[in-house]
């Protein structure tokens, strides 16, 4: 039994938390004061996102929802830093869209087969070794490690074909895709035979070659979610060039150019831009003709629209060879497959400052540390002005700097916020 075709999929991802680091001393025979040496705790793994052209569907997303990076190792003595958590890598189809679940704005394309970070690991903390100075020999204090990047996102796969074979369902668009290519898609007389996208390679002549398309049949009502239409039309959106296939047969009582109509007026309302992708009009099944009117109407409504027609028997293999050679001399013409530009922009933080901190000192050293700060801390790129100016305004409004200057912090005192370490200026 074949596996289903999943195409859409929801899953959290969270990287790795750093390690701690160690609070240790130096410990040697005939050495009386050896010092701190605490090591660091290890960067937490983070979760990459790679293209696996072996997968076809999102099914392996299906039953798992929760991935997570290992956890960065904590600091030890004798300067033994922490081993770096496992990075997790999540293999993804090619032309798999990574969006924001709460928003909807697309965080990457997984088209080009480069990896990508989706979640970066937590710093890890640093050991007792770095907060010893002159004045300050015995720091008996190291710092927690970060917590890691998390996300729910949304994966959508769209396929990544050059052509898609469009058309109400019944129409040929399987045996054309069988005869054109050696791809092997389930052919039967009844609605809806395909129910997944197939695949299949067209070879035109040496070096001229292009990916074919075959979508589920499309219906009246597509674009708002009746039948299969919906769920699939997201495959056609990268395709650079479209087959709108019609059967002029009659065999099933409907009109042709009726049919015609639909399908463009459901791409339309799908996505007017999808609806405006060069198309060729390729009327099927001529050999059950009995008269020709039906074949004229089509080629009419088509050149109307400026689209370039065909008339063909994907069964008997008439003017097939024909057509795919049209579609190779239109691509050599159009740009590459599209790529989906990412729009996602991180939210501001937003901290709840409410929560009670730890304030220590040691010699000319402050320790600041809880929960709401660790979170700060870890979100802030410090690199970028506006963010370290975000960062001081949440320090001065919630209160921090006026509290150290009640326990008497001193110009030029040493401040340490996990990782981050900085002088005071009053």
């Amino acid at each position: 039994m074949a596996s289903a075709f999943v195409d859409k999929a929801r899953i959290s991802i969270h990287a790795g938390k750093g390690g701690d680091g160690a609070v240790a001393f130096h410990r040697e025979k005939y050495i009386a004061a050896g010092g701190p040496d605490g090591g660091d705790g290890g960067r937490g793994g983070d979760v990459v996102f790679s293209v696996d052209d072996n997968m076809s569907t999102l099914m392996d997303f299906r039953y798992k929802r929760k991935y997570t990076a290992g956890n960065g190792a904590n600091g030890t003595g004798k300067r033994c830093y922490g081993k770096d958590g496992e990075t997790l890598v999540i293999k993804v189809p090619r032309g798999t869209i990574v969006r924001d679940t709460a928003t909807g704005a697309i965080m990457h394309d997984m088209s080009d087969g480069e990896d990508w970070v989706a979640a970066k690991g937590g710093r890890g903390g640093w050991g007792n070794l770095h907060f010893a100075t002159p004045t300050r020999q015995v720091p008996r204090f190291a710092k927690p490690g970060l917590p890691g990047e998390s996300h729910d996102v949304t994966l959508e796969l769209k396929l990544l074909a050059d052509v898609g074979l469009v058309g109400f369902p019944n129409v040929g668009k399987s045996t054309l895709l069988s005869v054109v290519s050696k791809a092997h898609p389930k052919i039967a007389n009844y609605h809806f035979t395909t129910l997944f996208p197939n695949l299949g390679v067209v070879y035109v002549d040496e070096g001229a070659s292009f990916v074919l398309a075959d979508i589920p049949g499309i219906i009246e009502g597509a674009s708002d979610g009746a039948g299969l239409g919906h769920d699939f039309l997201r495959h056609i959106e990268r395709c650079r060039l479209l087959i709108h296939l019609v059967d002029v047969s009659g065999s099933e009582g409907r009109d042709p150019v009726e049919d015609f109509n639909a399908i463009n007026a459901e791409l339309r309302e799908y996505n007017t831009e999808l609806a405006s992708r060069p198309q060729i009009v390729a009327a099927n099944k001529c050999d059950l003709l009995a008269d020709r009117e039906n074949i004229e109407r089509l080629r009419e409504a088509a050149e109307k629209e400026g689209y370039r027609f065909f008339e063909l028997s994907a069964i008997t293999h008439q003017g097939t060879r024909e057509l795919m050679g049209e579609c190779a001399r239109r691509l050599a013409e159009l740009p590459p497959v599209q790529r989906f530009e990412a729009d996602y922009v991180p939210p501001a933080p937003t901290i709840d400052t409410s929560e009670e901190l730890s304030i220590q000192h040691f010699d000319d050293m402050w320790v600041v540390e809880g929960p709401w700060l660790q979170r700060l801390v870890a979100t802030v790129n410090f690199s970028d002005y506006e963010s370290r100016m975000f960062f001081d305004r949440i320090l001065r409004e919630s209160g921090v700097f006026k509290r150290m200057e009640e326990m008497g912090v001193q110009d030029g005192d040493t401040v340490s916020m996990y990782d981050l370490m900085f002088e005071y200026k009053e």
